[in-house]
């Protein structure tokens, strides 16, 4: 069982800087995207926990994710549930320790969203027109 810890937040980095990153003091998030053809906006919730053992790095764990709508490439598993226009499911498989975010200046940026105000990824981080990464660390 993992539990919310002080002094952990998440990091982002550009993966052409990764040892410069930004710390962001938060323990929950929702990560915000349009699809980039179907024009159908996708969240995902994620909270910041401490490992099971003191020595080892905060996990990222991923909560609740929902899609508005189903089309090309943006199939909803099969435990979803549709809920006011949204496909809603909890996602079974296990997390990367790092996100890597692809962020193009073809398509719009993902959006950060903390107890629900939202924020193009670009205010916080701007990129460089690859990729972001996205972890679970401690406070610096």
């Amino acid at each position: 069982m993992s539990v919310v810890l002080a002094g952990f937040g998440v990091c982002l980095a550009l993966a052409a800087e990764p040892n410069t990153p930004r710390y962001l003091p938060v323990h929950a998030f929702t990560l915000a995207w349009t699809h980039s053809i179907e024009k159908t906006r996708w969240e995902e919730d994620y909270t910041v926990t401490a490992a099971n053992s003191t020595d080892q790095p905060p996990l990222l764990v991923a909560g609740m994710a929902r899609v508005q709508g189903s089309a090309a490439g943006m199939e909803p598993p099969p435990d979803a549930i549709l809920q006011n226009g949204w496909y809603e499911y909890l996602p079974d498989t296990q997390l990367p320790t790092v996100l890597r975010l692809t962020r193009s200046g073809y398509t719009a940026d993902y959006e950060w969203c903390v107890q629900g105000h939202c924020q193009p990824m670009t205010d916080i981080l701007p990129t460089d027109g690859g990729i972001t990464l996205l972890y679970a660390c401690r406070q610096p």
